[in-house]
């Protein structure tokens, strides 16, 4: 199958957690900067994310809980964005998208969804009758031209990406703080393994490179065994 080579990069705490909390009222990117001792050396995961692919993968989810359903339209940026959602995204948040996106594109099982009602030159919709990543990639990759793909989308779906093997590279900035609590969001959520049959799910990494940053923040590079 030809797909895009996809890198999974996130910020996270030590302990794994990639939000501050178990409510959608919490989100990394709104409070850590407000947080004294991460707040000094935060930049530099958003350095870095300058720095990785032209095209980026998220869920509607997520964008919804950052508002894009209520934000002015953006200005036309270099990335181009796929993301996948069902209910979340309303038709401004997908008016955002095409606003801000050199090429968007939405995979969808809703046949219904309201970026049916969005006419926009860059926009492609990718209708499926139920989400299969593998599916998907091959026509993001065929269709659009997506070579290399970041994903950045939340952790039950980067357990998704796990579980279907669809992780070539683990790109992770560390923030020097413990949150805890184990209905907060980790990198990796979605079903656990309860067996040993199952451990040929374990995403097994091999380092390839580890980074000092300020302020006590790491940056670790893997890839997929």
């Amino acid at each position: 199958m030809k797909r895009p080579v996809t890198t999974l990069f996130m910020l996270m705490s030590v302990d794994g957690k990639i939000s501050p909390g178990a409510s959608d009222e919490l989100d990394a990117d709104q409070d850590f900067p407000n947080i004294d001792g991460l707040k000094e050396g935060l930049h530099q995961y958003y350095e870095i994310e300058q720095t990785t692919d032209l095209w980026s993968l998220n869920t509607g989810r997520v964008q919804a809980k950052l508002g894009v359903n209520e934000k002015a339209l953006p200005k036309k940026g270099p990335v181009s964005f796929v993301l996948i959602d069902n209910t979340h995204l309303m038709e401004h948040g997908v008016r955002y998208f095409c606003a801000l996106s050199k090429q968007f594109v939405l995979i969808t099982s809703n046949p219904d969804h309201p970026a049916f009602r969005v006419k926009a030159d860059n926009l492609g919709i990718v209708l499926q009758n139920s989400l299969s990543l593998e599916a998907a990639l091959q026509e993001v990759y065929e269709r659009y031209g997506c070579e290399r793909l970041t994903i950045q989308s939340g952790g039950t779906m980067n357990g998704l990406f796990l579980r279907e093997k669809l992780i070539d590279y683990v790109d992770i900035v560390v923030a020097p703080v413990l949150i805890g609590g184990k209905e907060t969001s980790t990198l990796i959520d979605g079903p656990s393994i309860t067996s040993k049959e199952e451990l040929s799910g374990l995403g097994v990494l091999k380092l390839i490179r580890c980074e000092t940053l300020e302020d006590s923040y790491l940056r670790l590079r893997y890839q997929t065994v």
